[in-house]
């Protein structure tokens, strides 16, 4: 950990990031943890052990844009203790089946009410096709066209959506295309409403 600090905290220098300082672009660490995990997992470990209350800043758009300008990414140098601790860290959290039910679990089973307010009526969770759309309900369903026509879907296909969400591509591809698709998730409040929203489609969950 005190050579991950050490590091980090040199790394962060060469940005004018100072760990304590008083600036609004200065971080504050609560956890030192989170210089072997930045470290390790660069871009998505700085955001995860920001979601996990491990550092923070009054002013997060000023550190990134420092951060990111001074490319810090590329300056890391993995130490042996570093290459062996993100291996480790690697065989630990293998995602098992159970783990992988845990994680949607969490993330996906809160109720569905805060996602169709945030997504749209579909519940599209991946990006929209904003190319020829005025609205986020048009850009959804023209990226869920671009999807099956790159596909090549024909009727009486049948498709296998990993990780079907809230089904909003089954049905698509379903009633647009004329397949049979079957959606799988993990996440049981998903299933329950990609169900519910089905229909007579041909589709199932």
């Amino acid at each position: 950990v005190a050579s991950a600090k050490q590091q980090g905290t040199e790394l962060l220098a060469t940005a004018d990031v100072v760990v304590g300082g008083d600036r609004p672009h200065d971080i504050r660490v609560h956890d030192d943890r989170f210089w072997g995990r930045v470290l390790s997992d660069r871009e998505l470990g700085l955001g995860e052990a920001y979601q996990d209350g491990w550092w923070d800043a009054d002013r997060l758009d000023e550190f990134l844009v420092r951060v990111f300008t001074a490319d810090l990414r590329a300056a890391i140098r993995p130490s042996p203790s570093l290459v062996w601790n993100v291996l480790r860290g690697r065989i630990v959290n293998r995602q098992t089946t159970s783990q992988a039910a845990h994680n949607a679990e969490a993330h996906y089973d809160i109720g569905n009410d805060l996602y169709l307010r945030m997504l749209g009526d579909e519940m599209v969770y991946s990006c929209a096709h904003w190319k020829d759309a005025d609205d986020l309900a048009s850009a959804q369903a023209a990226k869920l066209d671009l999807v099956c026509r790159k596909l090549g879907l024909e009727p009486g296909m049948r498709v296998l959506d990993i990780g079907c969400g809230w089904g909003a591509f089954a049905r698509h591809a379903s009633a647009n295309h004329g397949v049979r698709v079957t959606g799988i998730s993990p996440a049981g409040e998903q299933v329950d409403e990609a169900r519910r929203r089905a229909g007579n489609l041909s589709v199932e969950f």
